[in-house]
């Protein structure tokens, strides 16, 4: 049997005719298919998007606990510094009489501001020519003395009226951290502790000799 030309080309037209119809079939299968995965991103970008909000809310709730929490963890510090102040406050006269400082008169918690400048003095004791300054911590370090002995470095700057006034300096804690009581002694300065048997006591050794701060 002969095929003719216009019978070979009709089959060929056939065939493209069919192609072409599998393939726009084809199109529309992924062209559902895309739509659907296009969809799927849609709905997880907005998912991610949520979460981000979830974090971001999250986020702010814990800065807002951590804040708490240190205003609390300084209020908490501020309480035991004014119990042991408490403490201390009692037995300081006759502590540092047995030293051989007379002071006879406890004043807490004194301030005093000098332009924009302010200091603040926990303990301060005196008789008529001598004085000494207590700072009380709940946990002593070595920072708190380095910035102690500049205070006491400006104190008649803040207070001239004790110009003429021996003056001795004294850290008192519950816990000593580090090398901060070592420091201390080595500087001069009374270091004062709570302990078990007295409440309160001296550590400095009885070849101590304080520094008299006082002096330019």
């Amino acid at each position: 049997m002969t095929i003719t030309n216009e019978e070979s080309i009709a089959e060929i037209w056939q065939l493209f005719r069919e192609t072409d119809a599998r393939f726009k079939e084809t199109n529309e299968q992924f062209r559902e298919q895309f739509k659907e995965i296009e969809e799927r991103f849609k709905e997880t970008d907005k998912q991610f998007k949520e979460t981000d909000k979830r974090f971001a809310k999250t986020e702010r709730s814990i800065e807002k606990m951590s804040q708490k929490i240190d205003q609390l963890a300084g209020m908490f510090s501020q309480q035991w510094g004014r119990l042991i102040e408490a403490l201390i406050r009692p037995d300081s006269v006759r502590l540092f009489q047995e030293r051989g400082i007379q002071v006879h008169f406890v004043s807490p918690r004194v301030k005093r501001e000098r332009g924009s400048e302010t200091m603040e003095l926990d303990l301060m004791l005196l008789n008529d020519n001598e004085l000494v300054v207590i700072e009380v911590k709940s946990t002593l370090k070595v920072d708190d003395v380095t910035d102690f002995l500049e205070d006491l470095a400006q104190f008649k700057r803040f207070f001239p009226e004790y110009r003429e006034y021996r003056l001795f300096g004294g850290v008192a804690a519950l816990e000593m951290s580090g090398e901060s009581d070592k420091l201390a002694y080595r500087k001069g300065l009374f270091v004062l502790a709570i302990s078990g048997q007295n409440l309160v006591e001296i550590r400095n050794n009885q070849q101590f000799r304080p520094k008299n701060f006082g002096q330019v």
